[in-house]
């Protein structure tokens, strides 16, 4: 790969992934020719209606679960909130949640309104990180308790792949008889997931995140989980989320799921491999650069990397000028100077949580995509470096 390649190297795909070609396929027909509106009674209708209720089961079929614990949503996000607000709202009289500091804003930022909003008359509890990134699950224990309405905690975390014990806590909160709660977003389709036999009430999923097209979800809710709708109206998705389903999207993120069945030995082997390359090959080549996150309690796909003494934002720059397509943290905070509140609850020091950079792979990229990273990244950061008045050779 040459240096004035016009080739786009996308390492971003905890930010948003491309649409598989497969999936694109399989929606064709329903922005086209198979228009109907999936509730109606008649046959057009009902083609439709069938289409949509094959995706459900091929969702279902991933994550290890029935069809009828499926329901389609517009995004995680939708999922994240439906899922908490369900739980406060089925039990009222219990006012805490549960969650952690490494939190997507989806969650996060609804836990911190839910305290706010309310007056301080709903609790919050943000379970503390070790500098791996992981949960003391001690604190996790004290931290239940009879007021305790949901626990809600990442399956793994968008900025640092680390891989959380969400089927362990999910069991202490059943014991206790307390929902739980996972954003699955990123995990989905990256590791295998059987929630069969699992205490997990609510998981969270975004399309995008997997190959499908943005603008679409799934809420899974386990069978005899008590459950308020949070958006309400006609009759869809058998009463749990109102409004005309986005059949072609459902369609498409349906397909995905399939493939991402067929795909997850890659995602741990092809994908995991060529994430360990980039990551060992940076971090022999850049000085002062550190891994954030556990070693091997994590995504196969996720590296996040820091390099001491520059801005991540100007080594993205610099980047771009590549068109080698990253991230410095989390899509959803893209544009804060503040440096990512995950590695903050990590104790990454300032001068190397400023310059972190989050690569993220998929099975579309390829082992020519790293070598021309690792070739270009270490002039990039030594260049800022010499313009730092705080780096020192």
């Amino acid at each position: 790969m040459s240096a004035d390649t016009n080739k786009v190297v996308y390492m971003d795909n905890n930010a948003t992934s491309q649409v598989a070609r497969e999936v694109l396929d399989a929606m064709m027909e329903y922005l086209t020719d198979s228009y109907g509106n999936p509730s109606s009674m008649y046959t057009f209708g009902g083609l439709v209606g069938g289409a949509v209720a094959t995706a459900r089961k091929q969702v279902a079929d991933l994550l290890g679960c029935t069809p009828e614990e499926i329901t389609f949503t517009s995004c995680g996000t939708e999922s994240d909130s439906t899922a908490i607000l369900s739980a406060l709202r089925t039990y009222p009289d219990k006012r805490h949640v549960i969650t952690t500091r490494v939190e997507h804003p989806a969650v996060k930022s609804l836990c911190d309104n839910l305290e706010i909003l309310t007056g301080q008359k709903h609790k919050v509890t943000r379970l503390k990180v070790d500098s791996e990134g992981m949960l003391d699950m001690a604190e996790y224990e004290a931290a239940l308790s009879d007021d305790t309405a949901i626990v809600s905690v990442m399956w793994a975390n968008n900025e640092t792949g680390v891989i959380y014990p969400v089927e362990e806590m999910a069991r202490m909160a059943k014991a206790r008889g307390i929902l739980f709660h996972t954003d699955a977003v990123q995990a989905v389709g990256k590791i295998p997931i059987n929630l069969k036999d699992l205490d997990i009430d609510f998981l969270s999923l975004s399309g995008h995140k997997l190959h499908a097209p943005k603008g679409v979800g799934v809420l899974y809710i386990k069978k005899g989980t008590l459950f308020v709708p949070f958006l309400t109206g006609g009759h869809q998705e058998h009463g749990r989320r109102g409004g005309t389903e986005n059949v072609a999207s459902i369609v498409g993120l349906g397909k995905a799921c399939e493939l991402a069945g067929l795909k997850m030995d890659e995602e741990n082997t092809r994908v995991r491999a060529m994430r360990d390359r980039l990551e060992e090959g940076l971090l022999s080549s850049v000085p002062k650069s550190m891994l954030n996150g556990h070693k091997t309690s994590r995504l196969p796909n996720t590296a996040n990397i820091s390099f001491e003494y520059v801005e991540g934002e100007a080594i993205l720059l610099h980047m771009n000028r590549y068109n080698i397509c990253a991230s410095s943290g989390s899509a959803c905070t893209s544009g804060s100077l503040e440096p990512s509140h995950v590695l903050r609850a990590m104790g990454v020091p300032f001068t190397a949580a400023h310059g972190s950079i989050r690569f993220s792979l998929s099975v579309y990229n390829t082992e020519e995509e790293v070598d021309f990273v690792l070739d270009k990244m270490p002039a990039i950061i030594a260049s800022l470096r010499k313009m730092s008045p705080f780096w020192q050779e």
